[in-house]
Parts: structure tokens; C-alpha cells; sequence
């Protein structure tokens, strides 16, 4: 253990990558399994997932300026490389000779001297062909940049992106590295302005948010604290959220043994607080693990409503025990999901003022946290993860009570799985009213946040 402790970020992080294919597994999970220091832990997970997300526009530059496909590159180089072009492009307070000499040394190691060397030659290479390792995006060139964020990016001398007037979509798709045909969808559906947001969001380093539990605290109290113990922060506009201006290990900031906030992005909090439940509600959260999203009903209530948590995986469920028993809430009631079908809350004894269904989900509002969905997703799963959307919200349906509320949630902005369905929905079920509908799209600047959909379907009183 002692050795892992002294392994460097770069080392960890090519480790983890070696370990972890984005297509079959996640990354977390190999860089929980390493030991580290925090402070590695934080870079190494920057070095893994800003990897993967910038994977394709990576190889491209790998590829345009090594004359070689990323395909005839040793496997046990690759990654190696990958990285160090990651902070070539993407560090630019790195310094150059820092990252090619750590490069080499990691292929040294594992192959000697000949995989070194090429090592070597690549990145030195791709090195010589950045004219500017961040520059202005407005100042640059479209077809020699590749942008770090919304504002900035990092020129090359030689034009080798798509052009972006006659493929937009493939141009998008390759710097920002995601589907070409989902970036498509995002171009007939939002235009090109608003895409290349999207794009930006999706690709961002997600801040990090905490959400008071007023159960335990106050905004103000929770604030003074971590202004004592010289945490920046913010407060986010009149979302009642706290942002944390450096990335850290959430379980070390004051205030969180002690149950005093939970980690939730801006746009995640929103389905709740647009369903507004109130005190006496009996309430039933359909798909509640993790439990961010039942924990902030039950901290919107006063925890003075009876709410019924359920989801299909049981493993799952733990968390949702954990969360609420950290935060110190008491009207939960944990019921794994085949007892729960069984159970005294039938059809014919519908008993739930509102239900929340926020449902498995394509994810394309979140690619920014969920860095492996890009590699997933198609439009055959999407079609498949509707079926299942529209099955669960009949099933809402069927035993919310009359006049009750169903909030139905996604962290997905496609149509297909939000408004459409809705509309499908209600032309099935004359019964139920749209009472309101809200997409919010990611968002790279300011307060940054995810994607997502909420829209409040009220049910008849007969």
C-alpha cells in the first residue's frame, strides 16, 4: 500500500485507463480500487475523465500528427499518449517538458527504451504543431482549434478538423467528441447555436453543488462554516444551492458527517421543487436510488410527510438508506420493488397524493458527470430505455389517486423521452392534465449545470 500512496496522478490515471473500457465498464469504480493520496485522487480522476470525454478529438490528434492510427499504436502506449496529449491540449498551466518527460518515463517503464522513444517522438511532434496552448476561441481558427472550454481554446498551425460550414454535425461531433448522429438530433432540434452549448456543457468539468438540509441547518450557518474553514464558495442565484469553487472529496467538507447538505447538481433539483410537495402528502418515489431525490422531498415537507421509496435494484436501495439516515430523516419508508408490486398499495387502493418518477434515462443531459455514457448510447437504446419510461409512468398512473400529482423526470433532453412522451401519454390518458412542463438545457458558463427534463401531470378527481 505504502508503494501505491507514492505513485504519481499520471501513473494512477494510466492504470485506471489500461483497466477501463467505457463501453463495458466505468472508470470510478478502478480509481476507488487504487490507493492514493486526496490530492492525487483529484488529479488522476481529472487526467482519467477529461481522457475519455476528449477520447475522439484526442485520437484525431494523435492520428493527424503521429502519421499513425491510433489502432497500430501498442495498446500498453496508447493511453500513455493519450494522456499526455489530454494535458497538452487541455492543461495549459501544465508545463510542456513536465508532461512529455512523465510520458516517457511511464513508457520506459512499460516497454524500455524503444516504446519511449516513440513516446517521445509523438507528443514532441504534436507539441511542435500547437502555435498557442489556449487562446481566445473568438480569436482562433474553427478548423485548427480544438476549445478547452467556453471561452478558450488550443490552436494549431495545421487545419485538420472538419469544416464546420459544410458539416457542422461532424465538426461538432469530432472536437467535442460525441455521437455524430446524437449531435445531428441536437442540430435539427435546438440549431447551431444553442448545440455548440450543449456540446460545451457536455463536456465541461461539472462543478460541484451542495444542497442544505434545513432539517440540520440553515444556508447562512451551513456557509459560515465553510467560510471558517476557507472553503470558497457560492450561492447559486435563487436555487438555494451552494456551489464549492475547487473540486474536493465531498465527505471531508464540514458539515457533511453530520448530515448537514447533500451533493445535487442545480437542474436535478428542480423536479422536486416544481412538484412542491407539502406537509400530511403521502408520497411514493418510484425510482429512488440513490435517494437525492427522495431526501429533498422529505426535506421539503419538514420531513412531516409519509413517503414510500422503492426501485427495481435492491443493491441499489442501500444508498437511498444511507442518505436518509446521514441527513437524519424519519418518514422514509425503504420497500424493495417486488414487495412493493405485492403490497397493500394496489389499484384498487391508490393512496398517493404524488408520485415521483424519475425514470432510467438515456442520460444525454449529464454527459459532462456520466463521461461513459458517449460511448453507449444509440438511437435502438434510447427507443428501448422510451418503452420502458412510458410502462413505468402507465404504472404511476394507475395508483397515484384522484386529483394526485405524478412528477415525471428525466436527466435526458430528448424529445423522444421527455415532451413526446408526455403528449403521447396524455392523448392515451384523458384523465390526466400537463399541469407544467420544464426542459432545461446544460449550461457550461457562470453557475454551470446539467440537462434535464421535469414535467407535473395531474390526475382527474374522478
Amino acid at each position: 500500500m505504502a508503494d501505491q500512496k507514492l505513485k504519481s496522478a499520471r501513473a494512477i490515471a494510466i492504470e485506471v485507463l489500461n483497466k477501463c473500457d467505457p463501453v463495458k465498464n466505468y472508470a470510478g469504480p478502478f480509481l476507488d480500487a487504487v490507493q492514493h493520496e486526496i490530492d492525487q485522487r483529484q488529479r488522476a480522476t481529472d487526467l482519467v475523465f477529461g481522457t475519455l470525454r476528449n477520447r475522439r478529438a484526442i485520437d484525431v490528434v494523435i492520428a493527424t500528427f503521429s502519421g499513425r492510427p491510433v489502432e497500430r499504436i501498442q495498446a500498453r502506449l496508447l493511453n500513455i499518449i493519450r494522456i499526455g496529449t489530454y494535458e497538452l491540449i487541455y492543461c495549459p498551466s501544465t508545463e510542456q517538458y513536465a508532461i512529455v518527460n512523465e510520458a516517457v518515463g511511464s513508457a520506459k517503464a512499460a516497454g524500455g527504451d524503444k516504446q519511449a522513444g516513440f513516446v517521445n517522438a509523438v507528443l514532441r511532434q504534436i507539441t511542435r504543431h500547437i502555435s498557442n496552448r489556449q487562446v481566445p476561441l473568438a480569436e482562433g481558427d474553427v478548423e485548427r482549434m480544438i476549445p478547452q472550454n467556453s471561452v478558450t481554446g488550443c490552436q494549431f498551425d495545421t487545419s485538420f478538423m472538419p469544416d464546420r460550414q459544410i458539416n457542422p454535425a461532424e465538426y461538432l461531433s469530432t472536437v467535442f467528441s460525441l455521437p455524430e448522429w446524437l449531435v445531428a438530433g441536437w442540430l435539427d432540434e435546438y440549431g447551431e447555436e444553442s448545440t455548440l452549448r450543449i456540446c460545451l456543457a457536455s463536456n465541461r468539468r461539472p462543478g460541484l453543488y451542495i444542497r442544505p438540509n434545513p432539517l440540520r441547518t440553515t444556508i447562512e450557518a451551513l456557509t459560515g462554516k465553510l467560510a471558517d474553514a476557507e472553503i470558497g464558495f457560492e450561492i447559486a442565484g435563487d436555487s438555494e444551492m451552494i456551489r464549492i469553487k475547487r473540486p474536493r472529496d465531498v465527505t471531508q467538507l464540514p458539515g457533511f458527517a453530520a448530515g448537514e447538505f447533500t451533493v445535487q447538481d442545480i437542474t436535478a433539483s428542480k423536479p422536486v421543487r416544481l412538484l412542491d410537495p407539502q406537509p400530511g402528502w403521502t408520497i411514493l418515489d418510484l425510482c429512488a436510488a440513490p435517494g437525492t431525490k427522495t431526501t429533498q422531498l422529505s426535506e421539503a415537507t419538514g420531513d412531516s410527510a409519509k413517503i414510500i421509496a422503492t426501485d427495481i435494484d435492491n443493491r441499489r436501495l442501500e444508498m437511498v438508506k444511507e442518505n436518509i439516515d446521514r441527513l437524519g430523516i424519519n418518514i422514509v419508508n425503504i420497500i424493495p420493488y417486488e414487495e412493493f408490486l405485492n403490497s397493500q398499495f394496489s389499484i384498487q387502493n391508490s393512496k398517493f397524493d404524488c408520485i415521483l418518477l424519475d425514470v432510467p434515462c438515456s442520460n444525454t443531459g449529464v454527459l459532462a458527470r456520466r463521461i461513459e455514457a458517449r460511448y453507449r448510447i444509440n438511437p435502438e437504446t434510447i427507443g428501448q430505455l422510451a418503452g420502458i419510461q412510458g410502462e413505468l409512468l402507465r404504472t404511476a398512473a394507475a395508483i397515484v389517486k384522484p386529483s394526485g400529482k405524478i412528477c415525471y423526470s428525466t436527466c435526458s433532453i430528448q424529445k423522444c423521452e421527455n415532451s413526446e412522451l408526455v403528449e403521447e401519454f396524455l392523448k392515451e390518458n384523458q384523465n390526466f392534465t400537463l399541469e407544467s412542463e420544464q426542459l432545461t438545457l446544460p449550461k457550461a458558463e457562470s453557475f454551470d449545470h446539467d440537462g434535464g427534463y421535469a414535467a407535473i401531470l395531474v390526475k382527474s378527481k374522478t
